[in-house]
């Protein structure tokens, strides 16, 4: 019994030290849980009422943004958050409200017209609960065209006027100041192009004639030009190469294997040299001697020896180190019917018939016959091709009534203007700006670089001589164009020398350069269609009428 009582005491000391002990002993501390704010998520975008997914056209200058999130917003982190930039990279201010319990931001900004932008929504963005935005967005604006005339109205005729007076101002005031021939374009330098140059012979003739330069001043141009080409500028076999040094008269190599003759921009030359020949008709001295050495340059070229080797087919390309080397035949449909016809008509160098069956026309194989948007086309590529196809060569040949064994060929071109325009207005590629007023896809430049635009090649950019240069086979459409791209564009696409060569409405841009190429058309084209006076000249050629019967045309004009 004692045993037990000393063992129960025993025992109690035990548990009372232990208990003691642990109570002196300071305890761990213990790590609250990690409380990480909910992220949170875009819920909805509006832009003026409407909901169309991240990319939004035509949109006005002072558009309502509402972008909507799962979670209230933090006001402070939007600033830095959301940011608007134009396509150059320029921040653009704005204001916000806030709506839905500050889970929706109302973002107003002030925008230009024709201008592309963006709208970068970070992950910086907070909520209130200082949870940040799952995902970052982007939204795509584009804003439209300002509808307002940028210009007084005048009449249908003094517009006219005006283009062709202000877009002969690139070949006359902008020509090259020692051989007058135009430049490839205006930041060109010493660099001049022989088919541009063809065109703009032809926009001086109507320069004189339309008395916007005096009859004195083209025949001064003109002799420059003429004694420029007879002594001093390189030609092969009697062809000029497409560039030329404009004042020492050198090739400048257009590529490392075209650094010799080029027979389409020879034939372009020519076609303006011969309008111009029988435009200067007067008995006096000087312009009989220009009328001689026109008809010498142009008796100089060696068509025949562009047969590579007697071949049925004209070649485009000779060069001095690489001979044959590009090895292109001129085959239509194309820019290069100009070509044949100065070849049959020439009076010593002339080809016969048989190299213009075989090698321009395919034996036939030029033919088309397909239906393009409501409109058939004899000849040529599908939907047409570029519509410098249905200018370049008919600067000088007139298309009214021309028959041969392919084509009518006024049927032709006026097919041509029509399915590009057709093509335009349906849009198959919904890309903004396209429309009855604006339309038209040839050779331009384009942002970053050049391209032969056209319905099968068509990457958004309109260029002005497209649509104005086919004004004769479509004037209604060409001119509602014209007046569009010169009252509602003009503050962007009207310069010194006319028409910028080009835009584009749906990722705005707009050039600042002109080319020969694009400006002499416009000129020339409005003047055929405003009273045939190029057509009426060149078809007056003698030689034009002999060769191009030779080749089996018909035609009122022969």
């Amino acid at each position: 019994m004692r045993d037990l009582k000393i063992f129960a005491t025993l025992s109690l000391l035990m548990l009372l030290f232990a208990c003691s002990k642990s109570d002196t002993t300071p305890s761990k501390p213990v790590t609250p849980p990690v409380t990480t704010p909910s992220s949170f998520s875009f819920n909805a975008l509006k832009v003026n009422g409407l909901t169309n997914g991240f990319t939004y056209t035509n949109i006005d200058k002072t558009p309502v943004i509402k972008i909507s999130f799962s979670a209230a917003l933090s006001r402070a982190s939007v600033a830095t958050a959301v940011v608007i930039k134009d396509k150059a990279g320029s921040n653009v201010t704005y204001t916000t409200t806030y709506e839905d319990n500050d889970n929706t931001v109302v973002i107003k900004p002030a925008l230009a017209f024709i201008t592309k932008y963006t709208i970068d929504v970070t992950t910086g963005l907070k909520s209130t609960e200082n949870g940040n935005l799952q995902s970052a967005l982007t939204i795509n604006l584009t804003t439209g065209i300002d509808s307002t005339d940028k210009f007084a109205a005048i009449t249908d005729n003094q517009l006219l006027d005006l283009v062709q007076k202000q877009t002969l101002k690139y070949f006359y005031d902008f020509g090259h100041p020692v051989s007058g021939l135009a430049l490839e374009r205006n930041t060109s330098g010493d660099v001049v192009t022989t088919g541009g140059s063809g065109f703009g012979i032809m926009a001086m003739v109507v320069g004189v004639n339309r008395n916007f330069i005096t009859r004195a001043e083209g025949l001064a141009r003109m002799q420059k030009i003429v004694g420029f080409l007879k002594t001093k500028a390189v030609t092969f076999h009697g062809a000029f190469p497409h560039w030329l040094n404009g004042t020492s008269g050198a090739v400048q190599p257009f590529s490392a294997q075209d650094n010799g003759a080029d027979l389409i921009e020879t034939s372009l030359l020519m076609q303006g040299l011969l309008t111009a020949r029988q435009y200067f008709n007067s008995s006096n001295a000087d312009e009989t001697t220009l009328r001689s050495d026109i008809t010498t340059l142009y008796k100089n070229v060696e068509w025949d020896w562009f047969r590579q080797g007697n071949q049925n087919a004209l070649y485009w390309h000779w060069s001095p180190n690489n001979g044959w080397a590009i090895n292109m035949k001129i085959t239509g449909w194309n820019e290069g019917l100009i070509a044949y016809v100065l070849a049959a008509s020439s009076a010593t160098h002339s080809i016969p018939k048989t190299v213009y069956d075989e090698g321009w026309a395919g034996s036939g194989a030029m033919r088309n016959g397909a239906t393009y948007y409501g409109v058939k086309l004899p000849l040529g590529p599908s939907q047409g091709g570029p519509l410098f196809f249905a200018h370049y060569s008919f600067l000088g040949i007139n298309p009214n009534g021309l028959v041969d064994a392919y084509a009518n060929y006024w049927e032709q071109n006026k097919a041509h203007s029509e399915i590009n325009y057709n093509y335009c207005v349906a849009n198959p590629k919904n890309y903004y700006g396209y429309s009855d007023d604006s339309w038209g896809l040839t050779a331009s430049d384009v942002e970053g670089g050049y391209t032969a635009s056209s319905p099968t090649n068509d990457i958004g950019v309109i260029a002005p001589t497209a649509a104005i240069s086919s004004m004769p086979y479509t004037p209604a459409q060409s001119m509602a164009a014209l007046k569009f791209m010169y009252y509602k564009l003009g503050d962007k696409l009207w310069g010194p020398y006319g028409f910028y060569d080009a835009y584009n409405l749906n990722n705005p841009w707009f050039a600042n350069s002109y080319l020969a190429i694009d400006q002499g058309p416009i000129i020339v084209m409005i003047e055929n269609y405003r009273s045939g006076l190029l057509w009426n000249l060149f078809m007056s050629c003698p030689e034009i009428k002999t060769g191009m019967k030779g080749l089996g045309f018909t035609s009122p004009s022969l």
